[in-house]
């Protein structure tokens, strides 16, 4: 009873679903929203009919103007600088309009793109001594603010009387400050078009990209060739431009400039970044981030204003508020990671049959031996992680390196190798389509082919995405190994969603059904989940019926079997149940039975372990990574099996001398190749009895030399 109510409570409760939400970049903005709804219900509750239809287009018009500064102080945040200049900017740009429009009566456009010009050059200057002279960014932009304030102080004594006495009488200017479009004030429209360009460009633009990078790290983005001189310097521009398109906006509404304007404003606009979530230290940022702090600002100095606050103790209040966001923000994303890693590996219940026994009198067909002592060595020290091989009909072999690229070895003693193609990612599985292609598994990368001209080509790296999946499991993590069908289709097993190719382990102490069977179509180019909730799925095999493929669960120990066509299209069914290790890939024999690897043993502790998972919940917690239990994988074994599923026999290399870890094999004409993940060499074993004329792939290349 104790076990079955375990096995419900990890099979009902969604252990992982925290970690998965905590790890979505959107859950930053969470805590905004949650402040943001804090400020909205508080303020309605003490202020009498604070939510009206005017309160909600004043709010628009402040934010139309207020979010261009908020969104220029964002760019400069992103990208690891500060910009306290942006007030003193803003009140000399006003100045600036209004001297165009009031006194010199230049025609409303050409004031406005000569006001954007000057807003740009004023943050321009700031950009050079920052980006390229590489002075602080917050003492820099402090000695600015009171230089183009003490000019902004000048120019008014000059020219302010002046501009008061002599009001625009221009409609177009009076709309932009006062006018509406569809019932909304114009000041929001553009302010909305302004943001969504800013959301894409940020988010989808190579130099929005680069702006990341940089406040992520300048030296890393300087190291992979990104221009961050250049960089750095556009975002003060732009920073520049933004404050003049707000003060536009404010001089053709009020028509007029004060000596307060602009003042006290960098405070106000620093406290609606932060607020927003905007990471002081850079690298972090969006567009809708920024307006939601925004909106907390202005929404708490309006409150303020309405409940009669004098203008001081206001200051304070922001003052405040922009300290608890300076401490959210250190404080919440410092711990943010630590509080993920410790609920993201959630463990569930795997309860597996007793292992077969591997006895030498144990009688069966798992017995150990010693038959792969002697096998002949290909590639040592030239190849390393070789996880799949593989052979075409002219006798080249084939495998992957961990370095990125496919290797090819040159028969008939396999001693001259040279690099076939250039991929970049682990090579895992292998396999020859009827077009001569080579069609490759590249963990993180997804699916890619191999033209015989050696052109690279990608096939695929998503699939669709789950309905009800929090994380995104449309990318494609870690496809493992592949199979053609008949009719061209490739088969493919990603062996988790969760994880990355370095983190198999962890996917291993889970014991979570996360991986899937996908399968490409190279007629429509369509990719489409077949088979999900597998525990981490390998060895992909079409059987030879060609109805059919066969595919290992690698820590559930089992080889199970699909049919994708025929009477029983859709089935699926357990082939062997209960393995003595842990099953890797799967090929095809010469007498129609079938190969399979086996990369380790079980072991009773791990397979206790597996049926524990609170204990390994804190062992996760308490102890470094590298003392976590993890599955037997140092005792190389490959076992021969029918379509019944009996295991007919069984290959050892007992000691862990020649191949240690087999991932892969290959019969062709006559012999066994080798492959494994962790080894530095390639197996060739000599089969008593078998077909020497069996090629798994016959293909029409008939090359030679080295290339």
């Amino acid at each position: 009873m104790r076990e079955s109510l375990i096995k419900l409570r990890y099979r009902l409760w969604p252990d992982h679903v925290i970690g998965e939400l905590l790890s979505k970049r959107w859950t930053e903005t969470m805590v905004p929203i949650l402040f943001l709804l804090i400020t909205v219900v508080f303020l309605n509750s003490n202020i009498e009919n604070f939510i009206s239809v005017s309160s909600v287009i004043d709010t628009i018009r402040q934010s139309g103007e207020l979010g261009f500064v908020v969104l220029a102080m964002a760019i400069v945040l992103m990208a690891g600088g500060i910009d306290l200049s942006v007030g003193s900017m803003f009140a000399l740009c006003t100045l600036c309009a209004l001297y165009f429009i009031q006194l010199l009566k230049w025609p409303v456009p050409a004031a406005i793109l000569a006001t954007l010009l000057f807003g740009g050059l004023l943050g321009s200057i700031n950009g050079i001594l920052i980006g390229y002279f590489r002075l602080r960014a917050f003492l820099t932009t402090l000695i600015t603010l009171i230089i183009y304030r003490s000019a902004f102080d000048m120019l008014t004594l000059v020219y302010l009387v002046d501009i008061t006495a002599a009001a625009s009488e221009t409609p177009t200017w009076d709309w932009i400050g006062s006018g509406e479009a569809l019932g909304l004030p114009v000041q929001g429209w553009v302010f909305a078009a302004v943001a969504i360009f800013g959301h894409i460009f940020i988010t989808r633009a190579r130099t929005g990209w680069h702006i990341s990078a940089i406040g992520g790290s300048r030296r890393a983005a300087y190291n992979a060739g990104i221009n961050v001189e250049w960089v750095i310097a556009l975002t003060y521009i732009a920073s520049g431009v933004l404050t003049a398109c707000a003060a536009v906006f404010f001089a053709a509404r009020l028509a007029n400039a004060g000596s307060d304007t602009g003042r006290g404003m960098e405070v106000t606009i620093l406290t609606a970044a932060v607020l927003g979530g905007i990471r002081l230290g850079g690298g972090r940022g969006s567009v809708t981030k920024a307006i939601l702090g925004l909106l907390i600002v202005i929404l708490i100095t309006d409150g303020l204003l309405r409940m009669a606050v004098p203008g001081g103790p206001s200051k304070v209040v922001l003052g405040c508020i922009l300290l608890l966001a300076a401490i959210i923000d250190i404080r919440w994303y410092k711990n943010r990671g630590k509080l993920i890693q410790e609920v993201y590996v959630s463990p569930t219940y795997l309860k597996m049959p007793p292992a077969p026994s591997t006895a030498v009198d144990s009688g069966n067909a798992y017995a150990v031996n010693d038959r792969l002592r002697d096998v002949y060595s290909i590639g040592v020290g030239q190849v390393e992680s070789p996880e799949d091989v593989i052979l075409d009909d002219a006798d080249h072999l084939y495998c992957g390196s961990r370095h990125g690229d496919i290797l090819r070895f040159f028969p008939p003693d396999y001693k001259q190798m040279e690099v076939y193609a250039h991929i970049g990612g682990q090579t895992l599985g292998m396999a020859f389509d009827a077009s001569n292609n080579l069609c490759v598994c590249v963990g993180g990368m997804g699916l890619y082919r191999v033209s015989p001209e050696r052109k690279v080509e990608k096939l695929t790296d998503e699939t669709n995405r789950t309905l009800g999946s929090i994380i995104d499991d449309s990318r494609l993590r870690l496809a493992d190994d592949l199979d053609i069908a008949p009719d061209g289709r490739i088969f493919f097993s990603e062996a988790t969603i969760r994880y990355e190719m370095h983190d198999w382990h962890t996917d291993a102490l889970e014991g979570r059904g996360s991986g899937r069977i996908i399968c490409y179509d190279p007629n429509t180019k369509r990719t489409h989940t077949v088979i999900s909730n597998l525990i981490f799925p390998n060895g992909i095999c079409v059987t030879n019926d060609g109805q059919s493929i066969l595919f290992a669960e690698t820590w559930g120990c089992t080889i199970k079997r699909y049919w994708f066509d025929g009477p029983k299209k859709g089935q699926l069914e357990t082939l062997i149940p209960n393995l003595p290790g842990h099953p890797d890939n799967i090929n095809r024999a010469s007498d129609g039975n079938y190969w399979c690897g086996v990369i380790g043993m079980r072991s009773p502790v791990f397979d206790l372990v597996m049926r524990k998972p609170a204990f390994r919940t804190r062992m996760v917690k308490q102890l470094p990574e590298d003392e976590w239990f993890s599955p037997n994988l140092n005792t190389g074994c490959v076992i021969k099996f029918n379509d019944k599923g009996e295991v007919l026999e069984s290959l050892w290399d007992l000691h862990g001398v020649n191949h240690p870890m087999i991932t892969s094999m290959r019969e062709h004409k006559g012999h066994l190749f080798l492959g494994g993940l962790s080894n530095n060499r390639i197996g060739r074993h000599k089969l008593e009895g078998a077909d020497p004329t069996f090629m798994q792939y016959k293909t029409t290349r008939r090359e030679s030399g080295h290339g």
